[in-house]
Protein backbone atom coordinates (compact mmCIF):
# COMPACT_ATOMS: atom_id res chain seq x y z
CA UNK A 1 0.00 0.00 0.00
CA UNK A 2 1.26 3.60 -0.78
CA UNK A 3 0.41 6.94 -0.17
CA UNK A 4 0.93 9.21 -2.70
CA UNK A 5 0.72 13.05 -1.78
CA UNK A 6 2.02 16.17 -2.95
CA UNK A 7 5.22 17.73 -1.33
CA UNK A 8 4.57 20.56 1.17
CA UNK A 9 6.16 23.87 -0.60
CA UNK A 10 6.68 25.17 2.56
CA UNK A 11 8.32 22.48 3.76
CA UNK A 12 10.60 21.07 1.69
CA UNK A 13 12.07 24.68 1.60
CA UNK A 14 12.64 24.87 5.46
CA UNK A 15 14.14 21.44 4.92
CA UNK A 16 16.73 22.22 1.86
CA UNK A 17 17.23 24.80 3.81
CA UNK A 18 19.60 23.57 6.41
CA UNK A 19 21.59 22.06 3.56
CA UNK A 20 20.17 18.83 2.39
CA UNK A 21 20.00 17.43 -1.10
CA UNK A 22 16.56 16.32 -2.58
CA UNK A 23 18.14 13.06 -3.31
CA UNK A 24 19.91 12.87 0.02
CA UNK A 25 18.60 9.78 2.03
CA UNK A 26 18.57 10.95 5.75
CA UNK A 27 16.52 14.22 4.00
CA UNK A 28 13.72 12.14 2.74
CA UNK A 29 13.57 10.09 6.02
CA UNK A 30 13.42 13.52 7.81
CA UNK A 31 10.84 14.76 5.25
CA UNK A 32 8.97 11.64 5.99
CA UNK A 33 9.08 12.23 9.59
CA UNK A 34 7.60 15.31 8.98
CA UNK A 35 4.72 14.29 7.09
CA UNK A 36 3.62 11.50 9.75
CA UNK A 37 3.30 13.75 12.44
CA UNK A 38 1.76 16.07 10.31
CA UNK A 39 -0.75 13.00 9.30
CA UNK A 40 -0.96 12.21 13.26
CA UNK A 41 -2.16 15.62 14.02
CA UNK A 42 -4.32 15.92 11.13
CA UNK A 43 -6.74 12.68 11.10
CA UNK A 44 -4.28 10.76 8.73
CA UNK A 45 -2.24 9.21 10.88
CA UNK A 46 -4.64 5.55 10.14
CA UNK A 47 -3.30 5.35 6.26
CA UNK A 48 -0.09 6.79 6.82
CA UNK A 49 0.87 3.96 9.49
CA UNK A 50 -1.25 1.62 7.45
CA UNK A 51 1.83 1.99 4.54
CA UNK A 52 4.04 2.14 6.80
CA UNK A 53 6.61 -0.94 6.65
CA UNK A 54 6.41 -3.49 9.24
CA UNK A 55 9.16 -5.93 9.73
CA UNK A 56 6.78 -8.29 11.47
CA UNK A 57 4.68 -9.26 13.90
CA UNK A 58 6.86 -11.58 16.26
CA UNK A 59 4.17 -11.84 19.02
CA UNK A 60 1.31 -13.30 17.50
CA UNK A 61 -1.05 -16.35 18.78
CA UNK A 62 -2.80 -17.76 15.71
CA UNK A 63 -5.55 -18.87 17.31
CA UNK A 64 -6.69 -15.26 19.24
CA UNK A 65 -5.61 -13.41 16.22
CA UNK A 66 -8.99 -14.67 14.20
CA UNK A 67 -11.54 -12.40 14.89
CA UNK A 68 -15.27 -13.54 16.31
CA UNK A 69 -17.27 -13.20 13.66
CA UNK A 70 -14.75 -15.03 11.39
CA UNK A 71 -15.35 -18.36 13.96
CA UNK A 72 -18.43 -17.44 13.83
CA UNK A 73 -18.82 -17.73 9.73
CA UNK A 74 -17.05 -20.97 10.08
CA UNK A 75 -19.35 -22.17 12.74
CA UNK A 76 -22.36 -21.63 10.81
CA UNK A 77 -20.67 -23.10 7.10
CA UNK A 78 -19.07 -26.29 9.43
CA UNK A 79 -22.54 -27.17 11.50
CA UNK A 80 -21.48 -26.04 14.50
CA UNK A 81 -22.96 -25.21 17.36
CA UNK A 82 -23.81 -22.04 19.99
CA UNK A 83 -24.03 -22.27 23.32
CA UNK A 84 -26.05 -19.29 24.33
CA UNK A 85 -25.70 -19.40 28.09
CA UNK A 86 -22.12 -18.78 27.75
CA UNK A 87 -21.66 -17.95 25.02
CA UNK A 88 -19.60 -20.72 23.49
CA UNK A 89 -19.31 -21.88 20.24
CA UNK A 90 -19.34 -25.88 20.42
CA UNK A 91 -19.35 -29.06 18.45
CA UNK A 92 -21.96 -31.03 18.08
CA UNK A 93 -21.63 -34.27 19.90
CA UNK A 94 -22.10 -37.62 18.01
CA UNK A 95 -25.11 -38.22 17.21
CA UNK A 96 -26.84 -35.50 18.88
CA UNK A 97 -28.12 -31.66 17.09
CA UNK A 98 -27.74 -28.75 18.67
CA UNK A 99 -31.41 -28.59 19.67
CA UNK A 100 -30.90 -31.61 21.76
CA UNK A 101 -28.22 -30.28 23.83
CA UNK A 102 -30.17 -27.01 24.50
CA UNK A 103 -27.79 -25.32 22.19
CA UNK A 104 -28.72 -22.75 18.77
CA UNK A 105 -27.15 -23.73 15.64
CA UNK A 106 -24.36 -21.70 14.99
CA UNK A 107 -26.00 -20.35 11.77
CA UNK A 108 -29.10 -19.37 13.57
CA UNK A 109 -26.54 -17.26 15.84
CA UNK A 110 -25.30 -15.78 13.05
CA UNK A 111 -28.20 -14.55 11.15
CA UNK A 112 -30.34 -13.28 14.41
CA UNK A 113 -28.87 -9.67 15.33
CA UNK A 114 -28.92 -9.95 18.57
CA UNK A 115 -27.32 -14.01 19.15
CA UNK A 116 -24.71 -12.49 16.52
CA UNK A 117 -23.78 -9.63 18.64
CA UNK A 118 -23.30 -11.74 22.07
CA UNK A 119 -21.56 -13.86 20.21
CA UNK A 120 -19.20 -11.62 19.03
CA UNK A 121 -18.63 -9.93 22.50
CA UNK A 122 -18.02 -13.34 24.31
CA UNK A 123 -15.40 -14.13 21.59
CA UNK A 124 -13.15 -11.42 22.26
CA UNK A 125 -12.83 -7.74 23.89
CA UNK A 126 -15.69 -6.16 22.27
CA UNK A 127 -17.52 -4.40 24.34
CA UNK A 128 -15.90 -4.89 27.35
CA UNK A 129 -16.27 -3.09 31.00
CA UNK A 130 -14.93 -3.50 33.96
CA UNK A 131 -17.31 -4.63 36.45
CA UNK A 132 -17.18 -6.02 40.21
CA UNK A 133 -16.15 -9.89 39.75
CA UNK A 134 -14.89 -9.01 35.77
CA UNK A 135 -11.80 -7.58 34.63
CA UNK A 136 -10.38 -6.99 31.24
CA UNK A 137 -7.86 -10.58 32.39
CA UNK A 138 -10.86 -12.55 32.83
CA UNK A 139 -12.85 -10.95 30.01
CA UNK A 140 -9.49 -11.99 27.61
CA UNK A 141 -8.95 -14.92 28.71
CA UNK A 142 -11.74 -16.51 28.86
CA UNK A 143 -12.39 -16.38 25.24
CA UNK A 144 -10.16 -19.18 24.43
CA UNK A 145 -12.57 -21.43 26.33
CA UNK A 146 -15.29 -20.32 23.95
CA UNK A 147 -13.24 -20.54 20.55
CA UNK A 148 -14.16 -23.69 18.51
CA UNK A 149 -13.25 -24.52 14.35
CA UNK A 150 -12.89 -27.60 12.77
CA UNK A 151 -9.37 -28.93 12.38
CA UNK A 152 -9.20 -28.27 8.92
CA UNK A 153 -9.48 -24.69 9.50
CA UNK A 154 -6.03 -24.22 10.37
CA UNK A 155 -5.35 -23.32 6.57
CA UNK A 156 -7.67 -20.72 6.88
CA UNK A 157 -6.90 -18.92 9.76
CA UNK A 158 -3.31 -18.92 8.04
CA UNK A 159 -4.69 -17.45 5.27
CA UNK A 160 -6.75 -14.95 7.04
CA UNK A 161 -4.13 -13.34 8.64
CA UNK A 162 -1.34 -13.29 5.78
CA UNK A 163 -3.69 -11.65 4.13
CA UNK A 164 -4.14 -8.79 6.79
CA UNK A 165 -0.78 -8.68 7.05
CA UNK A 166 -0.02 -7.85 3.23
CA UNK A 167 -2.49 -5.25 3.49
CA UNK A 168 -0.80 -3.50 6.22
CA UNK A 169 2.48 -3.72 4.47
CA UNK A 170 4.29 -6.62 6.92
CA UNK A 171 6.47 -9.22 5.86
CA UNK A 172 6.73 -11.63 8.06
CA UNK A 173 4.85 -13.66 10.92
CA UNK A 174 5.67 -15.63 13.64
CA UNK A 175 2.96 -17.61 15.26
CA UNK A 176 2.34 -19.65 18.01
CA UNK A 177 0.39 -22.56 17.91
CA UNK A 178 -0.18 -25.51 19.51
CA UNK A 179 -0.64 -28.13 17.03
CA UNK A 180 -0.40 -31.13 19.49
CA UNK A 181 -1.90 -31.36 22.62
CA UNK A 182 -5.08 -33.73 23.68
CA UNK A 183 -2.95 -36.77 22.05
CA UNK A 184 -0.09 -36.14 24.65
CA UNK A 185 -2.48 -37.12 27.87
CA UNK A 186 -3.12 -40.47 27.66
CA UNK A 187 0.95 -41.19 26.64
CA UNK A 188 1.57 -39.59 29.81
CA UNK A 189 -1.45 -40.53 32.32
CA UNK A 190 -0.43 -41.62 35.94
CA UNK A 191 3.09 -40.36 35.19
CA UNK A 192 4.60 -38.41 38.36
CA UNK A 193 7.72 -36.45 38.31
CA UNK A 194 10.33 -35.59 41.02
CA UNK A 195 11.08 -32.07 39.90
CA UNK A 196 14.87 -32.86 38.76
CA UNK A 197 14.50 -32.61 34.96
CA UNK A 198 17.59 -35.25 34.83
CA UNK A 199 15.21 -38.05 36.15
CA UNK A 200 12.00 -36.74 34.77
CA UNK A 201 13.33 -36.67 31.34
CA UNK A 202 13.96 -40.65 31.20
CA UNK A 203 10.81 -40.74 33.12
CA UNK A 204 9.09 -39.51 30.02
CA UNK A 205 11.53 -41.14 27.28
CA UNK A 206 10.57 -44.67 29.16
CA UNK A 207 6.74 -43.92 28.85
CA UNK A 208 4.78 -44.69 26.04
CA UNK A 209 4.95 -40.45 24.93
CA UNK A 210 9.26 -41.06 24.52
CA UNK A 211 8.27 -44.45 21.99
CA UNK A 212 5.26 -41.73 20.20
CA UNK A 213 8.07 -38.57 19.88
CA UNK A 214 8.69 -39.56 16.30
CA UNK A 215 5.35 -39.83 15.09
CA UNK A 216 4.29 -37.07 17.05
CA UNK A 217 6.94 -34.87 15.42
CA UNK A 218 5.81 -36.41 11.83
CA UNK A 219 1.93 -35.24 13.00
CA UNK A 220 2.93 -31.63 13.44
CA UNK A 221 4.79 -31.44 10.26
CA UNK A 222 2.30 -32.92 8.29
CA UNK A 223 -0.50 -30.56 9.49
CA UNK A 224 1.75 -27.73 9.26
CA UNK A 225 2.60 -28.51 5.54
CA UNK A 226 -1.96 -29.30 5.59
CA UNK A 227 -2.30 -25.76 6.57
CA UNK A 228 0.18 -24.18 4.55
CA UNK A 229 -0.94 -25.46 0.91
CA UNK A 230 -4.95 -24.75 1.94
CA UNK A 231 -3.85 -21.28 2.91
CA UNK A 232 -1.83 -20.95 -0.78
CA UNK A 233 -5.01 -22.41 -2.62
CA UNK A 234 -7.36 -20.09 -0.23
CA UNK A 235 -5.46 -16.84 -1.46
CA UNK A 236 -5.02 -17.86 -4.95
CA UNK A 237 -1.26 -17.66 -4.88
CA UNK A 238 -1.30 -20.85 -7.31
CA UNK A 239 -2.86 -19.05 -9.36
CA UNK A 240 -1.40 -15.50 -9.04
CA UNK A 241 1.63 -15.11 -6.64
CA UNK A 242 1.00 -11.28 -6.26
CA UNK A 243 -2.16 -11.61 -4.83
CA UNK A 244 -2.82 -10.49 -1.22
CA UNK A 245 -1.07 -12.54 1.49
CA UNK A 246 1.57 -15.00 -1.03
CA UNK A 247 4.44 -12.95 -0.59
CA UNK A 248 4.18 -12.82 3.58
CA UNK A 249 6.37 -14.95 5.00
CA UNK A 250 5.12 -17.18 7.97
CA UNK A 251 6.66 -19.61 10.47
CA UNK A 252 5.70 -20.96 13.45
CA UNK A 253 6.41 -21.46 17.61
CA UNK A 254 6.51 -23.90 18.93
CA UNK A 255 3.25 -23.28 22.05
CA UNK A 256 3.43 -24.72 25.01
CA UNK A 257 0.38 -24.52 27.28
CA UNK A 258 2.26 -24.49 31.18
CA UNK A 259 -1.37 -24.87 32.91
CA UNK A 260 -1.05 -28.64 33.19
CA UNK A 261 0.61 -30.63 35.56
CA UNK A 262 4.57 -31.20 35.09
CA UNK A 263 3.92 -34.29 32.57
CA UNK A 264 2.35 -32.80 30.31
CA UNK A 265 4.14 -29.15 30.40
CA UNK A 266 7.96 -31.36 30.48
CA UNK A 267 6.12 -33.77 27.38
CA UNK A 268 4.99 -30.66 25.33
CA UNK A 269 8.49 -28.81 26.12
CA UNK A 270 10.22 -31.76 24.42
CA UNK A 271 8.19 -32.28 21.40
CA UNK A 272 8.75 -28.72 20.72
CA UNK A 273 12.65 -29.17 20.85
CA UNK A 274 12.31 -31.93 18.57
CA UNK A 275 10.53 -30.31 16.77
CA UNK A 276 12.33 -27.17 16.14
CA UNK A 277 15.35 -29.29 15.06
CA UNK A 278 13.01 -31.82 12.37
CA UNK A 279 10.76 -29.48 11.25
CA UNK A 280 11.14 -26.97 8.76
CA UNK A 281 9.34 -23.62 9.25
CA UNK A 282 9.20 -24.19 13.48
CA UNK A 283 11.74 -22.26 14.62
CA UNK A 284 11.39 -21.54 18.62
CA UNK A 285 9.20 -22.34 21.52
CA UNK A 286 7.28 -20.38 24.20
CA UNK A 287 5.36 -21.24 27.08
CA UNK A 288 1.63 -20.00 27.66
CA UNK A 289 -1.58 -19.44 29.46
CA UNK A 290 -2.05 -17.14 32.17
CA UNK A 291 1.33 -17.00 33.95
CA UNK A 292 -0.77 -15.35 37.31
CA UNK A 293 -2.34 -19.17 37.02
CA UNK A 294 -1.74 -21.77 39.90
CA UNK A 295 0.11 -23.73 37.89
CA UNK A 296 2.17 -21.52 36.08
CA UNK A 297 3.11 -20.01 39.29
CA UNK A 298 3.66 -23.20 41.29
CA UNK A 299 6.13 -24.71 38.36
CA UNK A 300 7.56 -21.63 37.05
CA UNK A 301 11.03 -22.19 38.19
CA UNK A 302 10.44 -26.12 37.13
CA UNK A 303 9.24 -25.16 34.04
CA UNK A 304 12.69 -23.11 33.46
CA UNK A 305 14.94 -25.99 34.35
CA UNK A 306 12.60 -28.24 32.09
CA UNK A 307 14.16 -25.76 29.19
CA UNK A 308 17.38 -25.80 30.29
CA UNK A 309 18.05 -29.50 30.61
CA UNK A 310 17.12 -30.10 26.95
CA UNK A 311 19.41 -26.68 25.77
CA UNK A 312 22.19 -28.70 28.35
CA UNK A 313 21.73 -31.85 26.74
CA UNK A 314 20.20 -31.39 23.17
CA UNK A 315 21.80 -28.44 21.70
CA UNK A 316 20.07 -24.86 21.73
CA UNK A 317 17.27 -23.98 20.21
CA UNK A 318 15.55 -20.67 20.07
CA UNK A 319 13.46 -19.69 22.79
CA UNK A 320 10.91 -16.96 23.47
CA UNK A 321 9.54 -16.61 26.77
CA UNK A 322 6.09 -14.83 27.92
CA UNK A 323 7.01 -13.43 31.28
CA UNK A 324 6.47 -10.56 33.70
CA UNK A 325 3.08 -10.43 32.45
CA UNK A 326 2.16 -9.59 35.77
CA UNK A 327 1.37 -6.90 38.24
CA UNK A 328 0.91 -5.88 41.50
CA UNK A 329 -2.61 -6.49 42.80
CA UNK A 330 -2.90 -9.65 40.52
CA UNK A 331 0.22 -11.16 42.32
CA UNK A 332 1.24 -11.29 45.50
CA UNK A 333 4.52 -8.90 45.69
CA UNK A 334 6.99 -11.91 46.22
CA UNK A 335 5.72 -13.18 42.73
CA UNK A 336 7.17 -10.13 40.68
CA UNK A 337 10.67 -10.99 41.82
CA UNK A 338 11.94 -12.58 39.33
CA UNK A 339 10.23 -14.11 36.52
CA UNK A 340 11.88 -12.28 33.81
CA UNK A 341 15.33 -13.38 34.61
CA UNK A 342 14.40 -16.94 35.71
CA UNK A 343 13.11 -16.86 32.42
CA UNK A 344 16.97 -15.25 30.92
CA UNK A 345 19.11 -16.38 33.53
CA UNK A 346 17.62 -20.62 33.45
CA UNK A 347 15.24 -21.00 30.17
CA UNK A 348 17.72 -19.18 27.73
CA UNK A 349 14.99 -16.98 26.70
CA UNK A 350 16.36 -14.85 23.46
CA UNK A 351 13.15 -12.60 23.45
CA UNK A 352 10.75 -12.02 26.47
CA UNK A 353 6.77 -11.11 26.22
CA UNK A 354 5.69 -8.74 27.89
CA UNK A 355 8.00 -7.92 30.48
CA UNK A 356 5.77 -5.61 32.55
CA UNK A 357 6.54 -6.73 35.89
CA UNK A 358 10.66 -5.50 35.77
CA UNK A 359 10.09 -2.29 37.77
CA UNK A 360 9.33 -5.01 40.69
CA UNK A 361 11.80 -7.35 39.86
CA UNK A 362 15.01 -7.30 42.09
CA UNK A 363 17.68 -5.09 41.06
CA UNK A 364 15.40 -4.01 37.58
CA UNK A 365 17.74 -1.70 36.27
CA UNK A 366 20.68 -4.18 36.09
CA UNK A 367 18.44 -6.55 34.39
CA UNK A 368 17.63 -4.19 32.21
CA UNK A 369 21.12 -3.38 31.50
CA UNK A 370 21.51 -7.19 31.10
CA UNK A 371 18.72 -7.16 28.53
CA UNK A 372 20.35 -4.69 26.48
CA UNK A 373 23.82 -5.73 26.55
CA UNK A 374 23.28 -9.13 25.45
CA UNK A 375 20.70 -7.89 23.43
CA UNK A 376 17.63 -9.78 25.09
CA UNK A 377 14.56 -8.19 22.79
CA UNK A 378 11.29 -7.30 24.16
CA UNK A 379 8.14 -8.40 22.23
CA UNK A 380 5.48 -5.26 23.19
CA UNK A 381 1.70 -5.54 23.16
CA UNK A 382 0.46 -2.42 24.37
CA UNK A 383 -3.37 -2.78 23.87
CA UNK A 384 -2.88 -6.69 25.32
CA UNK A 385 -1.48 -4.82 28.59
CA UNK A 386 -3.63 -2.21 29.32
CA UNK A 387 -6.83 -5.17 29.33
CA UNK A 388 -5.33 -7.85 30.79
CA UNK A 389 -3.39 -5.89 33.16
CA UNK A 390 -4.23 -1.91 33.13
CA UNK A 391 -0.68 -1.03 32.41
CA UNK A 392 -0.28 1.60 29.95
CA UNK A 393 0.93 5.30 29.43
CA UNK A 394 3.52 6.58 31.93
CA UNK A 395 2.63 3.28 34.22
CA UNK A 396 3.86 1.24 31.36
CA UNK A 397 7.78 0.01 31.62
CA UNK A 398 8.35 0.74 28.04
CA UNK A 399 10.01 3.84 29.36
CA UNK A 400 12.13 2.24 31.34
CA UNK A 401 13.24 -0.32 28.46
CA UNK A 402 13.55 2.23 25.88
CA UNK A 403 15.69 4.86 28.66
CA UNK A 404 18.37 1.80 29.19
CA UNK A 405 18.17 0.70 25.23
CA UNK A 406 17.00 -2.28 25.29
CA UNK A 407 15.57 -3.43 21.88
CA UNK A 408 12.14 -3.93 21.08
CA UNK A 409 9.83 -5.12 18.97
CA UNK A 410 6.13 -4.00 18.50
CA UNK A 411 3.63 -7.00 18.38
CA UNK A 412 -0.24 -7.60 18.52
CA UNK A 413 -0.17 -10.79 21.11
CA UNK A 414 -4.14 -11.60 19.82
CA UNK A 415 -5.34 -9.14 17.37
CA UNK A 416 -8.65 -11.13 16.98
CA UNK A 417 -9.46 -11.02 20.81
CA UNK A 418 -8.31 -7.63 21.22
CA UNK A 419 -9.98 -6.23 18.06
CA UNK A 420 -6.73 -4.48 16.77
CA UNK A 421 -3.68 -4.86 13.85
CA UNK A 422 -0.46 -4.12 14.19
CA UNK A 423 -0.78 -0.37 12.25
CA UNK A 424 -2.76 -0.15 15.66
CA UNK A 425 -0.62 -0.85 17.68
CA UNK A 426 2.53 1.28 16.06
CA UNK A 427 -0.16 3.94 15.54
CA UNK A 428 -0.94 3.44 19.55
CA UNK A 429 2.66 3.91 20.51
CA UNK A 430 3.52 7.02 18.30
CA UNK A 431 0.34 8.74 19.84
CA UNK A 432 0.96 7.39 23.57
CA UNK A 433 4.97 7.94 24.27
CA UNK A 434 5.30 11.07 21.12
CA UNK A 435 7.68 8.68 18.93
CA UNK A 436 9.23 9.52 15.84
CA UNK A 437 9.72 8.42 12.64
CA UNK A 438 13.23 7.05 12.97
CA UNK A 439 12.14 5.18 15.96
CA UNK A 440 9.11 3.38 14.31
CA UNK A 441 12.28 2.52 11.63
CA UNK A 442 14.42 1.12 14.61
CA UNK A 443 11.34 -1.02 16.03
CA UNK A 444 10.22 -2.58 12.67
CA UNK A 445 13.93 -3.64 11.90
CA UNK A 446 14.34 -5.00 15.48
CA UNK A 447 10.85 -6.77 14.35
CA UNK A 448 13.63 -8.90 11.35
CA UNK A 449 16.71 -8.23 13.18
CA UNK A 450 15.47 -10.60 16.11
CA UNK A 451 13.21 -12.71 14.47
CA UNK A 452 14.06 -16.70 14.29
CA UNK A 453 14.29 -16.38 10.61
CA UNK A 454 17.28 -18.75 9.62
CA UNK A 455 20.39 -16.92 7.87
CA UNK A 456 22.72 -14.33 8.86
CA UNK A 457 21.84 -10.77 9.68
CA UNK A 458 21.72 -8.37 7.34
CA UNK A 459 23.67 -5.65 9.84
CA UNK A 460 26.01 -7.89 10.06
CA UNK A 461 27.94 -7.21 6.29
CA UNK A 462 29.44 -3.90 6.06
CA UNK A 463 28.44 -3.99 2.63
CA UNK A 464 25.02 -4.14 3.10
CA UNK A 465 25.02 -1.01 6.12
CA UNK A 466 26.93 0.80 3.53
CA UNK A 467 24.36 0.11 0.72
CA UNK A 468 21.25 0.52 3.14
CA UNK A 469 22.94 3.81 4.24
CA UNK A 470 23.17 5.03 0.71
CA UNK A 471 20.44 3.06 -1.17
CA UNK A 472 22.62 1.72 -2.83
CA UNK A 473 21.61 -1.08 -5.40
CA UNK A 474 22.38 -5.01 -4.32
CA UNK A 475 25.38 -5.77 -5.26
CA UNK A 476 28.37 -7.35 -4.17
CA UNK A 477 29.37 -9.13 -1.24
CA UNK A 478 26.07 -7.85 0.11
CA UNK A 479 24.49 -9.32 -2.88
CA UNK A 480 25.60 -13.26 -1.83
CA UNK A 481 25.02 -12.49 1.84
CA UNK A 482 21.58 -11.81 1.15
CA UNK A 483 21.51 -14.80 -1.17
CA UNK A 484 22.48 -16.84 1.17
CA UNK A 485 20.31 -15.60 4.05
CA UNK A 486 16.55 -15.86 4.33
CA UNK A 487 16.83 -13.69 7.09
CA UNK A 488 18.71 -10.80 5.03
CA UNK A 489 16.77 -11.01 2.18
CA UNK A 490 13.38 -9.89 4.14
CA UNK A 491 15.62 -7.74 5.89
CA UNK A 492 16.75 -6.17 2.41
CA UNK A 493 12.51 -6.44 1.42
CA UNK A 494 12.43 -4.34 4.28
CA UNK A 495 14.70 -1.51 3.34
CA UNK A 496 13.50 -1.25 -0.22
CA UNK A 497 9.91 -0.50 0.92
CA UNK A 498 11.11 2.15 3.00
CA UNK A 499 13.47 3.52 0.28
CA UNK A 500 9.66 3.65 -1.59
CA UNK A 501 7.42 4.92 1.91
CA UNK A 502 10.30 7.98 1.84
CA UNK A 503 9.79 8.67 -1.95
CA UNK A 504 5.90 9.07 -1.53
CA UNK A 505 4.83 9.98 1.81
CA UNK A 506 4.31 13.72 2.43
CA UNK A 507 2.59 16.70 3.34
CA UNK A 508 -0.41 17.73 0.89
CA UNK A 509 -1.07 20.93 -0.15
CA UNK A 510 -3.33 22.87 2.22
CA UNK A 511 -7.07 23.17 1.25
CA UNK A 512 -8.97 25.76 2.26
CA UNK A 513 -12.26 24.80 4.27
CA UNK A 514 -15.17 26.49 5.39
CA UNK A 515 -14.09 26.72 8.70
CA UNK A 516 -11.10 29.48 7.29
Amino acid sequence: MRIFLVVGFTVCLALLAKGASAQDPNHKARMTGVALDWAAENGRLRPAMQAFPKGADLHNHLGGAIYAETLLDWAAEDGLCADMTVPAIRLPEDGKTCAQNSWKSAAAVRADAEMRRQMINGLSNRSYVPTLNWSGHKDFFVTFERMTARKYRFGDKLAKVAARAASQNILYLELMETVILPELFPLVEGLVLTGDPVADYKTLMASPFGAKIPELVASIGSEIQKAQARKWALLGCDRDMNALGCDVEIQFIHQVVREFEPPVVFAQIMLGWAAIDQIDGVVGLNLVAPEDGYLALRDYSQHMRMIDYLYQTQGPRNVTLHAGELTLGLVRPEQLRSHIREAIEVGHALRIGHGVDIPYEDNAEDLAQKMADEGILLELNLTSNAVILGVSGDKHPIVMYRDIGVPYAISTDDEGVSRIDLTHEYMRFMTTYGVRYLELKYASRNSLSYSFLPGENLWDNATCVSLVKNWGALSGDCEKWVAGSKKAKLQWQLELRFRDYENTLRIPKQRMTSFN
